[in-house]
């Protein structure tokens, strides 16, 4: 990846297309939005998938996500917790449960960050 600087922050061209990243947001993502989107995209992918394999029907995962920064620290991000609404018929919790703690384990983000951003996942189920 490159990034090239423009007035109020940088940008890269990616295949998908521009990316425009600021501390200002009047001028793009800000760096904490596209790290804590890509912790949540990823354990979202993940779950996808270890539902999708565990055989469990769902129609669709909405997650939010709540930062906790240190302003003393640089504003450094201390804690994600990231909360999935999963929307299926006769969902077994139990089953899904077992698919959150795969998903931990298997997101590369949430594995990137360990040890240094805590990472709390919870669910319900609708």
């Amino acid at each position: 990846m490159e990034f090239q600087m423009k007035e109020g922050g940088f940008q890269a061209k990616l295949p998908y297309g521009e990316l425009d990243v600021s501390g200002d947001e009047t001028y793009g993502y800000r760096p904490y939005q596209l790290m804590v989107s890509s912790i949540a995209v990823c354990s979202g992918g993940v779950l996808r998938k270890v539902l999708e394999k565990m055989r469990l029907s769902f129609d669709d995962i909405h997650i939010e996500a709540k930062v906790e920064r240190n302003e003393e620290q640089a504003s450094r991000i201390e804690k994600i917790h990231l909360h999935f609404k999963i929307k299926g018929n006769n969902l077994n919790p139990v089953k899904v449960e077992k698919a959150m703690v795969l998903t931990k384990k298997n997101c590369s983000m949430v594995q990137s960050v360990m040890g240094s951003i805590e990472v709390e996942e919870t669910f319900e189920l609708i």
